[in-house]
């Protein structure tokens, strides 16, 4: 898959409350589906269905544990989803310390007394 494609199916996947949901669960360690389910109220084959896009997207894998096959968040994509992201919070932030100094310097001279006319 090409990057950008992994890009995009990494912003769709997170694109969906119930998903972004499962991935914050999964953050505080695997859990099966049946325990991903829980919170939510559908059924298991609808979590099922949200984690077969989390699955694509790269963002959870499924182990072997005896009978259980629990849910694993896979980090790397949500890494690149971020160092994409940081790039724009970098313009941003640049763009905030140019008004914060325009904002100073307005101030500065509004501060400063009016000279007499003569």
């Amino acid at each position: 898959m090409i990057a950008s494609d992994r890009l995009d199916a990494t912003f769709i996947a997170l694109a969906d409350p119930t998903r972004r949901a499962i991935i914050a669960r999964l953050a505080s360690g695997d859990a099966s589906v049946t325990e991903l389910a829980e919170p939510f109220a559908m059924s298991q084959p609808a979590i099922s269905k949200h984690i077969k896009v989390l699955e694509r997207a790269g963002l959870v894998s499924r182990g072997r544990d005896a009978q259980r096959r629990p849910c694993r968040l896979e980090a790397k994509p949500l890494e690149a989803a971020n160092e994409w992201l940081e790039r724009y919070a970098q313009f941003w932030e640049a763009n905030f310390q140019r008004l914060d100094a325009l904002l100073n310097e307005m101030k500065t001279a509004k501060k400063k007394p009016a000279r007499p006319k003569r």
